[in-house]
């Protein structure tokens, strides 16, 4: 397999951080992005190796300027994973203009503002991968989660238009939307809610873990997947079937 170089937006942590470690290890040069915490970026540098560069995706022209930096210091970008992701959970009735709009323009906008500016190189040079982590709540909708859901679901709208535009190119454009899964996020559901409401939905019997989606992203990534394009790949231990 070809050394490609790989950015992973959000990715000093839980599913973001496994896909990083993951690309690396298939021998990729890997960089990956982070919006706020410093010290937990500079402590996955230090332990994997990997550059974090600090940019919000909700921002174009930061966009702009954090992706010359990182192809000035690794290359041209050939893979793009975009994991970024926010929440800001309430009932629709008492959710605000700002809640809605912070979702929208970090989890949807975001995916504009990153591809839009390795597009052209990616076309130019024949090659890509584009990769979008959506979610399960994208494709089945979840209570006080308008936002998001209606986000993750943009998500696959957009890598549908998108994959049909770049397919010609050698640019193949997919998303993956992961159930329930082992990162931080989850470890502060009650054991009895998680016990007696989460873990019944998942015909597995358990959570994923973010190694399983990181092992998705590397075969999208890889030039066997030159065929697949414009899929959704579910990664829900059968809790959602589509």
């Amino acid at each position: 397999m070809s050394t490609r170089v790989a950015l992973v937006t959000g990715g000093t942590r839980g599913i973001g951080a496994a896909i990083a470690r993951a690309l690396k290890a298939e021998g990729h040069a890997v960089a990956v992005t982070y919006a706020g915490n410093d010290d937990k970026a500079r402590a996955f540098s230090e332990e994997t190796g990997i550059a974090s560069f600090k940019w919000d995706v909700s921002d174009y022209e930061a966009c702009q300027a954090g992706i010359a930096e990182v192809e000035a210091a690794l290359g041209p970008i050939d893979v793009l994973v975009n994991n970024a992701g926010i929440t800001r959970d309430a009932p629709f009735h008492r959710m605000t203009p700002d809640q809605w709009r912070e979702v929208i323009d970090t989890n949807l906008t975001g995916l504009f503002n990153m591809t839009h500016v390795v597009w052209p190189g990616m076309r130019g040079r024949k090659f890509g991968r584009v990769i979008n982590i959506s979610s399960i709540n994208g494709q089945k909708g979840q209570f006080a989660q308008a936002n998001y859901a209606a986000a993750k679901a943009g998500d696959i709208g957009f890598t549908k238009a998108l994959s049909q535009e770049g397919a010609r190119a050698g640019i193949t454009v997919n998303a993956i939307c992961p159930g329930y899964i082992n990162t931080e996020m989850m470890s502060t559901i009650p054991e009895k809610v998680m016990t007696e409401t989460i873990l019944p939905q998942i015909p597995v019997g358990r959570l994923g873990e973010a190694e399983e989606i990181a092992r998705c992203v590397t075969f999208l990534a890889s030039d066997d997947a030159g065929f697949i394009t414009g899929s959704t790949l579910s990664a829900n231990g059968g809790q959602y079937l589509q």
